[in-house]
Parts: structure tokens; C-alpha cells; sequence
């Protein structure tokens, strides 16, 4: 009798130390997705703001860059460099950076040049949609009722927030956001294979290097806008890569290791929401009645995906 209590009691321990570690990791896992998305969303805002100062594909790389060097640094401070990646892995990593960090990040400045932000995020906001039907049908996540719903819901809102919009928009703008939203989905689909043969932050320190590798071309064009480019465009763009690509992508590639990858991209309907109230606050921009409705409709949707 005594052997069976003290197996019990030695038990009681085990048993809450399992407890505590799965809520520890349920909240750092929370708060990746939460520093994703916020800073996500202030990449939309700062665009806005510098996006006028440097063309699309400079821009892009001047924010690529910057987060290759800050990850860099990341890196050999942790000690992580001599790091092995496969020949598959590598080539996922390749195929995601220039899909997703390269090509979406390129295809997103243009866009948001042709349109006004409203619509660019109505648009851009296809994508959650399309990474939680291609996760349901090919990595078998299956189709979940509350994600399915939640997305739809979420992007309803979206679409309130581009009605109060300031309708500057063409088919250019249109195609380039679309084709933003098709390389963002398909960029989330491959890196959320590649997640499987490297940690998150490998994968996205080499994603940066290759997405500035391809991005090269555009080095001269972007030494010439810098000449005369104003200082808080320069900064803008440094802060981007920093908070928004090499610490918001290390962030999202966290979560993506650990949950499906549809029900994480729902979580992105909330962008355009903070996105809303941080260009209040930042931008002095009054949020229209539409953007606070939209907004409220957009969390309420990623609250319903977030249903198990």
C-alpha cells in the first residue's frame, strides 16, 4: 500500500509539469501568431507611407535585405550557422522565397500604387482563403466547419472595409493584388512543407538571402532612388525589414510549425483590422464607419476560426 502511494505522489508532479509545459507553449505559440499579425499589419501602413519614395522592386529589396542581415546576425549570435539543410530542403526554401518574399512582397508595392489600401487588402485577404482550401485538399488538414466559416465571415469584412475606401483603383492594381494573394497562398503551402525539414528560423534566414538574391537586378535602380529619397522613407524601409519580414516571418514560421496551415491563415483576417486602427494612430487617419464595421466583423471571424 505504501509503494502505491508513493507512486502516486510521484506521479502528481510529472502529471503537472506536462500541464504547465502545454500551456507555456500554448501561450508562446499565441503570441507568435499575435506579433505576426500586428506587425504584419503595420507593413500595410508603412507601404502607404514610403511607398511613393521607392519603386515596388527596389523597395522590396532594400526590406529583404535589411531582414537577410538582421537574421544573419540572429543567426551567429545563436551559433546557428553551420546549419545542414537537404538538397529538398534547400529547394523548398528557394521555391517559397521567391514565390512568397520576393515575388508577393514585389507584386503587393506595385499593386498598392494602382488601388487605394481598402481594396488592396479586400483582395490580398484572398489569399487565407485559398491556403485553407489547398491545405484541406493536399496536406490533409481537412475542411473544418468554424475555419471554413470564420474565413468567409472575416473576409466579408474586408470587403465592408474596401466599400469605405476612396475607390482609386484599376485593373492593373486589381491583377497585381490578385496575383499578390495567388503567390502568398502558394508560398504559405511551400513553406509549410519545407517547416517539416528545417526550423523556422533557418528557413526564413535563407529565404531572405535568396528572395534578395533574386531581387539584385534592381541594386542600381535602388541606389539611384536612395540619392534622393527622403530620410523616413529610408527608415521606413528599414523598419520593415526588420519588424515586419525578419522578425514577423521568423514569428509566423513558429506557428506554421505548429499548427495547420489553414486555421493559421485565417488568423490573418485580422491584418486588415489592426491595420485600420494603427493607421489611425500612426497616420492620423480617421477610420471611416465602414472600416470600424469591417474591422468588428473581421475579428469576429478569426474568433469563430479559432473554434476547435
Amino acid at each position: 500500500m505504501g509503494c502505491v502511494t508513493d507512486q502516486l505522489e510521484t506521479a502528481r508532479p510529472v502529471g503537472t509539469t506536462k500541464t504547465s509545459a502545454t500551456k507555456t507553449s500554448t501561450v508562446k505559440l499565441a503570441a507568435a501568431v499575435g506579433l505576426a499579425v500586428v506587425l504584419w499589419a503595420s507593413a500595410f501602413v508603412a507601404i502607404r507611407a514610403v511607398g511613393h519614395d521607392l519603386s515596388p522592386a527596389p523597395l522590396a529589396l532594400l526590406r529583404l535585405a535589411v531582414a537577410a542581415v538582421a537574421l544573419t546576425v540572429l543567426v551567429v549570435a545563436k551559433g546557428a550557422v553551420r546549419v545542414h539543410v537537404s538538397r529538398r530542403g534547400l529547394l523548398l526554401i528557394v521555391a517559397y522565397a521567391v514565390l512568397w518574399l520576393a515575388g508577393y512582397t514585389v507584386a503587393l508595392n506595385a499593386g498598392e500604387r494602382h488601388v487605394d489600401a481598402g481594396t488592396a487588402a479586400l483582395l490580398v485577404n484572398l489569399a487565407p482563403l485559398l491556403v485553407t482550401v489547398a491545405a484541406g485538399k493536399f496536406l490533409g488538414e481537412g475542411f473544418s466547419r468554424p475555419v471554413v466559416v470564420g474565413s468567409l465571415l472575416a473576409l466579408g469584412g474586408t470587403a465592408v472595409i474596401a466599400m469605405g475606401s476612396t475607390a482609386q483603383r484599376d485593373w492593373v492594381g486589381v491583377l497585381l493584388c490578385l496575383a499578390a494573394a495567388g503567390l502568398y497562398a502558394a508560398g504559405v503551402m511551400i513553406q509549410k512543407v519545407t517547416l517539416r525539414h528545417v526550423d523556422g528560423l533557418t528557413a526564413i534566414w535563407l529565404g531572405c538571402v535568396v528572395a534578395t538574391a533574386v531581387l539584385l537586378p534592381w541594386l542600381p535602380q535602388l541606389v539611384g532612388e536612395l540619392r534622393v529619397a527622403p530620410v523616413g522613407a529610408v527608415a521606413g524601409a528599414v523598419y520593415m525589414g526588420v519588424f515586419p519580414t525578419a522578425i514577423g516571418f521568423t514569428a509566423w514560421a513558429y506557428a506554421l510549425r505548429r499548427m495547420d496551415a489553414g486555421r493559421l491563415s485565417a488568423t490573418t483576417y485580422a491584418v486588415p483590422a489592426v491595420s485600420v486602427l494603427l493607421s489611425w494612430l500612426l497616420l492620423a487617419e480617421i477610420p471611416t464607419v465602414y472600416g470600424l464595421v469591417g474591422g468588428a466583423i473581421c475579428l469576429v471571424g478569426v474568433a469563430i476560426s479559432r473554434r476547435r
